[in-house]
């Protein structure tokens, strides 16, 4: 997209802002939509895609792209080539649905057993462990404590 030039319009401004203020948080861009909406904010989801967009390319915001049933999330990670966040996975219930942002300490140890023994480099945005969430296993049938 060279030679285009961007505008920093208000409303990107706010997307910014917003992003700015949950360091380490993925939200999506129905979840940026309704807090504007919640603000009495009027913003597109249209323009809401876009501003996310051009910041993904500038390197402001990171999009974390969990399958192709979900939606992808953002995160403001700021200049510079890599996130300066710690890393997260995802875990999707296959029931409902939801999308559950992992931060722990034991799947980074994983990370690094799959590199170090393994050779095989887990991509932290890209990796997913699908199962059935807490709420789902509840609404199914008690938990059974062993």
């Amino acid at each position: 997209m060279e030679g285009r030039q961007h505008y920093k319009t208000r409303q990107r401004e706010q997307i910014a802002a917003y992003l700015c203020a949950r360091p380490g948080q993925h939200v999506t861009a129905a979840e940026v939509c309704a807090h504007f909406a919640r603000q009495g904010v009027q913003m597109g989801k249209a323009t809401v895609y876009r501003h996310l967009d051009r910041m993904v390319e500038e390197g402001l915001v990171t999009r974390y792209t969990v399958d192709g049933s979900t939606g992808a999330c953002y995160a403001y990670t700021g200049p510079g080539p890599e996130p300066a966040e710690p890393a997260c996975y995802h875990c999707k219930c296959q029931q409902c649905g939801a999308l559950i942002h992992l931060h722990c300490d034991e799947v980074e140890h994983l990370r690094l057993h799959m590199l170090d023994h393994h050779g095989f480099a887990l991509d932290p945005r890209r990796t997913v462990f699908y199962g059935i969430c807490e709420a789902c296993r509840a609404a199914r049938r008690p938990m059974i404590i062993l």
